[in-house]
């Protein structure tokens, strides 16, 4: 088995990882209870969920045959992104698809996150940061500020929920003894996302793949050249992990109900710039990483294309691609009053102008053969021992809700 490059991962502490198996599964992070991390990156999809815009808090049931409840419960709008793979998570120094989360002097810290000065201390890693946001937002794990007590702190500011959190993990016999036996006395919410960081470091790490060993077969190793020579995808990704974890706009069709902010309701997402604030940061998204790529479609920020054939052409011919593509491509889970809105974007002439007007990517002339040849390569980056994790999906967790 290939190794990865020396330094790039933290050393793996087992006890904090075998913890982290059992919360990333556990409801009990959640708001009302209903719904964990694995929910939305599980094991039976390769660590994400298999559609292009899932259904957090209030769903039951996983990716593409997970549904929402009605009445009451129902949803009000779909997840605005589509749910990234974790693999080689550990070894990233930007988070979430517009960067809102990385390391940054700013607010004392060492990270910039939406916590800014409110992230708790005692936090070891960027991942361990990461791992508590998906608690606090309310589409996600958190739910209606009504509904529980965290959605409701997080309404007063974002960091009130972390401690009932925590309380509920720490007054859990088997959590605690578990905490106890790797060292932490008294249990916080960093102590919570350390764990976390540990299990999707540890589980996800992929260094095995053909491309790693040398055993490329004849098109893999066609479309590794196309791929770091003349069709020049090395540009963005590139390095050990195929990304330069950087920010580009390559013109996807936009849909869903897009990342809104207060004072611009439109459903829309106008990716790096939410978090930046500058113009020239409008529509660029974050480049994904490419290991074991051909497991983890439909692909894109929204998940517009659900092949990899798809998502490549795009990349060749980003204006022609955007013209000819098709709402029926996209694969979103079925909730009837919010299919009406699913693609009225699309209606928004000049919103579709700026998306156009903004793409960084050069055309590529390539044929069908070549493309095809690419898609082989990408499949040449498919590990073995880590696509299903390493420790898996457990059968139960400690607070006996269920586990997805």
């Amino acid at each position: 088995m290939a190794d990865a490059p020396e330094g790039m991962f933290a050393p793996i502490d087992a006890e904090m990882a075998a913890i982290g198996q059992l919360l990333f599964y556990d409801p009990i992070l959640s708001g009302n209870q209903n719904i964990s991390c694995g929910t939305c990156h599980n094991h039976d999809h390769f660590s994400a969920d298999g559609v292009s815009l899932g259904i957090g808090e209030g769903g039951v049931g996983l990716g593409p045959k997970r549904v929402t409840l009605e009445g009451p419960d129902q949803i009000k709008k779909r997840i605005p992104r589509n749910a990234q793979a974790l693999f080689n998570v550990g070894a990233l120094e930007v988070f979430f698809h517009d960067g809102r989360l990385g390391a940054s002097p700013d607010y004392g810290n060492g990270v910039n996150s939406p916590a800014e000065e409110f992230l708790p201390k005692g936090l070891n890693s960027i991942l361990a940061a990461q791992a508590l946001f998906p608690m606090t937002s309310q589409f996600e794990m958190a739910g209606n500020p009504k509904e529980n007590e965290v959605a409701g702190a997080i309404h007063d500011r974002i960091d009130m929920a972390w401690p009932i959190l925590a309380k509920r993990v720490r007054i859990n016999d088997t959590y605690r003894e578990m905490f106890a036996g790797a060292g932490v006395e008294q249990v916080s919410i960093a102590d919570i996302g350390n764990a976390l960081a540990a299990f999707m470091d540890a589980e996800w790490r992929s260094f095995d793949s053909a491309y790693d060993l040398g055993t490329m077969n004849a098109a893999q190793v066609r479309g590794a050249d196309l791929f770091f020579g003349e069709a020049g995808c090395a540009d963005c990704h590139g390095g050990p992990l195929f990304t330069d974890e950087g920010f580009h706009a390559i013109g996807l069709p936009p849909f869903g109900p897009g990342r809104t902010r207060r004072f611009d309701p439109m459903p829309r997402d106008v990716g790096r710039m939410a978090e930046s604030d500058a113009l020239e940061d409008a529509y660029r998204f974050r480049t994904p990483s490419l290991r074991n790529v051909a497991l983890t479609g439909p692909y894109g920020h929204n998940g517009a294309y659900p092949t990899l054939e798809g998502i490549i052409r795009h990349h060749a011919d980003p204006v022609g691609s955007l013209d000819m593509w098709q709402p029926e491509m996209a694969q979103l889970p079925s909730v009837p009053w919010l299919q009406q809105a699913d693609f009225l974007i699309q209606q928004d002439v000049r919103e579709m102008a700026r998306v156009r007007a903004a793409i960084d990517l050069e055309p590529q002339a390539l044929s069908d053969a070549e493309i095809m040849d690419l898609v082989a390569f990408m499949g040449a980056l498919t590990g073995k021992r880590s696509i299903h994790g390493r420790l898996g999906k457990p059968e139960a967790v400690p607070s006996g809700l269920r586990v997805d």
